[in-house]
């Protein structure tokens, strides 16, 4: 199906643990800033309009991919949550989102081992079943800091819970979210407005819109669809380090 595709990539963060003043999207990996991997994944899966949220040191990250094609940058002055930074996305998307029925892509910028084929595997998904929200997860052996996904006794999907607010039962789940969703455009609007920073880090977290949709009766789905390479995070100098191995090896 030809249609316009969407995607928002979450790039604001400062990344406190890469002891650095560099913004966290922007560490080289293999000699290329962070980001670039993720917005070639997109370009790969035939995303066509990309809105990236800066905010710590903005200029420097809109300097340093600002050449590219299809992007426009959103200021994210607070960093106050992933829900947050979609929010400040909400009137672009009302004005270049015009029908109803796109998906948006949401994705983490500091992800260089996303893969363009797993973007676009959730997008073919989508297009067969379009669904208010389409999640991409994994299992993992070591789940330790990762979002945990609820499921009832049939399998289908129930929400989305963070490390930090997880009970001890729950953080047995070893299903994470890895922050790659496939949203309807006119579902992720009509909840945004109402994500509430009622966790323990007092921020708005996407993770919660999935839930709301539930609520409201819409269908969200969970796949496990991930590549192996995509379930390592890079949020220290170390796995950065092992983020570079494993790129050398893909």
């Amino acid at each position: 199906m030809n249609r316009d595709i969407f995607a928002i990539v979450l790039a604001g963060g400062k990344g406190t643990r890469m002891k650095s003043e560099l913004p966290k999207v922007l560490h080289p990996v293999l000699g290329r800033p962070m980001i670039e991997y993720p917005l070639d994944a997109l370009k790969q899966a035939g995303v066509s309009e990309i809105f990236v949220v800066v905010g710590y040191k903005a200029q420097q990250v809109e300097c340093t991919i600002g050449n590219r094609d299809g992007l426009h940058f959103v200021l994210q002055k607070e960093q106050k949550g992933t829900g947050h930074a979609v929010q400040r996305c909400e009137e672009l998307l009302r004005e270049r989102a015009t029908e109803p029925d796109t998906p948006v892509v949401i994705i983490a910028g500091d992800s260089p081992l996303m893969q363009g084929e797993t973007i676009a595997s959730l997008l073919a998904d989508w297009n067969a079943h379009p669904a208010a929200c389409l999640l991409g997860t994994i299992h993992v052996e070591n789940p330790y800091g990762l979002g945990r996904i609820l499921r009832d006794e049939n399998g289908r999907f129930l929400g989305i819970v963070e490390e930090k607010d997880a009970t001890d039962e729950q953080r047995k789940i070893r299903e994470v979210n890895q922050s790659y969703y496939v949203f309807r455009v006119r579902d992720l609007l009509e909840v945004l407005g109402e994500l509430q920073p009622n966790n323990a880090q007092g921020e708005y977290y996407i993770t919660d819109a999935p839930a709301l949709l539930l609520r409201r009766g819409r269908e969200v789905r969970a796949l496990p669809v991930l590549r192996a390479c995509e379930a390592v995070s890079v949020n220290t100098p170390e796995e950065l380090r092992r983020a570079e191995e494993i790129l050398k090896n893909l």
